[in-house]
């Protein structure tokens, strides 16, 4: 780690505003971690605000290929493309922050404050879809980030990929915790109108500062809500994912969050209970000490009850609903009131107008 990564270091984990994570929590492939120690000035860290705050970092990259593939019996994608790695809402639960470990950074801080953007993204998509063995598959758009993030209003990668698939008909879903969403809602809407898209909101509060701690620098509830009838009206099929559900923590609001959602033309839900895969148990653990320290133990207790004694099981089916009586509980409640508000599926997306784009070849571009 360099030198103004080690200042940052705490001797205790703390709250940063507009950030998810308390520290740089370790990766498992860390060569080095750095630790603190007071020498006795308050030089690793001063609690009273003025403690600097790490910025947000954005690396340029060039990606070798874009399509990701899957064959996980519990997800329903076979495929995804994600514009940036790392994401600048700083969602605290976020199942993906360690994937940042694979880049030999901290799953912690370093998930939402250094990120990378794959600015040649439209472009390995167009060849990878020019392939001649390339089959036609819905793609998932933003998995392992959030493609609305912050910074695609600088970098337009989600947009160039979107326009990609549109000139080839390409069926594509997304899930997204921002409103900005809404600057696309004409192409979303033209290719609505031909089955080629459907749309997610994940809405896990309707508690602004719940909200504001949990997942800092997303939209806020209402403003997600906004952007879901905003498409809804525009034709653009949407739902309501209310994920993650969290004992004592947000999982009182289920039944509103789905009304509401409900009432602002979502018409396909679902849910998916906390996971804590690798370093993000110690992630969530800080954050749940520094925020609620008075219900911590009981929340990780119930956790710890839906995942068959552990902090998290990675069985497939088992880790996205959890087991026992609390997450029994959990499925009862969701399932009444989808039943009750009358949701459904989002319509099938359409593979057969896609058309292959041309490959770009050198002596071509010459015309």
């Amino acid at each position: 780690m360099d030198s103004a990564r080690k200042t940052q270091v705490s001797l205790q984990p703390t709250a940063f505003k507009g950030r998810g994570s308390a520290s740089y929590v370790p990766g498992r492939y860390a060569v080095t971690t750095a630790h603190g120690e007071d020498d006795g000035w308050g030089s690793v860290y001063v609690d009273d605000g003025t403690s600097a705050r790490p910025e947000t970092q954005v690396t340029e990259e060039t990606a070798r290929s874009i399509i990701s593939r899957n064959d996980s019996p519990d997800i329903a994608f076979g495929q995804s493309i994600n514009p940036y790695r790392g994401c600048e809402h700083g969602c605290v639960y976020c199942f993906a922050r360690p994937s940042h470990a694979y880049l030999e950074l901290s799953p912690g801080l370093d998930f939402e404050t250094r990120l990378f953007a794959k600015v040649n993204a439209a472009e390995r998509l167009q060849n990878e879809l020019a392939r001649p063995g390339y089959r036609c598959a819905p793609i998932a758009l933003g998995i392992n980030t959030d493609s609305y993030q912050p910074i695609e209003r600088r970098f337009r990668i989600t947009r160039g990929v979107m326009e990609v698939l549109d000139a080839c008909s390409h069926p594509f879903s997304l899930i997204t915790k921002n409103a900005s969403i809404v600057r696309d809602v004409e192409l979303l809407a033209s290719m609505a109108k031909r089955g080629l898209v459907s749309v997610y909101f994940s809405v896990t509060t309707l508690d602004n500062q719940l909200s504001a701690k949990m997942e800092p620098r997303a939209s806020a509830p209402h403003s997600r809500l906004k952007a879901m009838r905003t498409l809804a009206e525009a034709g653009v099929p949407v739902g309501v994912m209310v994920a993650p559900t969290i004992p004592m923590i947000n999982d009182g609001e289920l039944e509103h969050i789905l009304a509401a959602a409900h009432e602002a033309g979502a018409r396909a839900a679902g849910y998916v209970v906390l996971r804590l895969p690798h370093e993000l148990k110690q992630v969530w653990r800080e954050w749940l000490q520094l925020h609620y320290p008075d219900r911590a133990a009981h929340v990780m207790s119930l956790i710890q009850q839906m995942s068959g004694g552990k902090d998290y099981d990675s069985r497939f089916g088992q880790r996205m609903r959890g087991e026992g009586p609390f997450a029994q509980l959990i499925a009862q409640r969701f399932q009444k009131a989808w039943r009750r508000h009358g949701f459904g599926r989002l319509p099938a997306l359409d593979t057969s107008r896609f058309v292959a784009p041309r490959k770009p070849t050198p002596q071509l571009e010459l015309f």
